[in-house]
């Protein structure tokens, strides 16, 4: 460090550097540090050296022993925490565009604000592109950023029995009974050449929908009358964030995420009414691609993410209007 004493540094994440394409940055624990292999009392740990932050910690023993028990006394798992960095994005197009991809953020317990250096650690999130998304290089990364903004990703299913019921409700003036809609639905995908197993299907999603508005309903996610019109925000939330993984994973650059991230604020406003709303259809479009009505993980993880954004201060929804 500046004053001679011998230090292997570390960064905290809110004094990284600014994004690099040849610079990355991997993931440590206290744990990791306190089994590093400490063979000189004299080189000390470093956090955030050169900077008003710094912090140089001794390695001895007793020191090595300290930062084991302060892990297992603090570690939990890293995930379902709304959090945002004070010098990040907080308004204008591109705070909007990354509050669209809060519900992911609080998942990964990441800043939701934060267009930089790293999303999760380097190596997981390259692994986790390959794994998930089959995505290797900028190529692959653009085709499903670009599905992802046409709202192509996810199934169409859901989105055609919702707009079925949306016209009914336009041309009687009021909500179609459920065996209504379901019928309508049904009948247009017969009409469209779907075969007795799709149409089947269409039924099935109608009364699948339903049921999970209802509990929607009894969650919190949807107002005592509310509907979901649309599960666009899904593909467009997973939008926000496969930007910020592409560009974590030095497959983009800073400008090709946040235009991506801006434009898919601006398609989600077009679609929505609401952060509420918005945070609905994009529950909805998750569960029902992943939840098979067990009210699961991927259900609850949805109903937390939906209350920290609505009733925490620093939610991005209490300081970015939705219009």
């Amino acid at each position: 460090d500046p004053a001679g004493f011998v230090c292997r540094p570390v960064l905290t994440r809110g004094m990284l550097p600014a994004w690099h394409p040849d610079w990355v940055f991997h993931g440590v624990t206290l744990r990791w540090a306190a089994e590093f292999g400490w063979r000189d009392p004299n080189v000390f740990l470093g956090v955030n050296v050169g900077t008003p932050g710094q912090l140089l910690l001794p390695t001895g023993p007793m020191d090595l022993a300290l930062w084991q028990r302060a892990y297992a006394e603090n570690d939990r798992l890293p995930e379902n925490r709304l959090l945002a960095l004070r010098h990040g994005a907080l308004h204008g197009p591109l705070a909007y565009g990354l509050a669209c991809g809060a519900h992911l953020a609080i998942g990964n317990a990441v800043p939701w604000n934060e267009v930089g250096t790293v999303y999760r650690e380097y190596t997981t999130e390259r692994d986790l592109l390959r794994e998930s998304w089959g995505i290797t290089d900028h190529a692959e990364w653009r085709k499903q950023l670009d599905a992802l903004l046409e709202a192509r990703n996810s199934p169409p299913e859901p989105d055609f029995v919702l707009r079925t019921r949306d016209q009914l409700a336009s041309a009687l003036g009021e909500l179609p009974s459920a065996d209504l809609w379901r019928e309508t639905a049904a009948g247009h995908a017969q009409d469209l050449g779907a075969d007795s197993g799709t149409v089947k299907g269409i039924e099935e999603l109608v009364r699948r929908i339903m049921r999970y508005e209802a509990r929607f309903r009894a969650d919190g996610l949807l107002p005592p009358d509310g509907r979901v019109r649309t599960t666009v925000a899904y593909d467009y939330g997973r939008a926000v964030n496969l930007a910020r993984w592409g560009l974590a994973a030095r497959y983009c650059a800073p400008a090709d995420a946040e235009q991506a991230i801006v434009y898919a604020g601006a398609l989600s406003k077009s679609a929505h009414r609401s952060w509420e709303e918005f945070s609905a259809g994009y529950s909805l479009g998750r569960v029902l691609r992943f939840d098979e009505e067990e009210y699961g993980p991927f259900y609850e993880k949805n109903v937390l993410a939906h209350r920290l954004l609505a009733e925490s201060e620093g939610s991005p929804w209490r300081h970015i209007p939705w219009r």
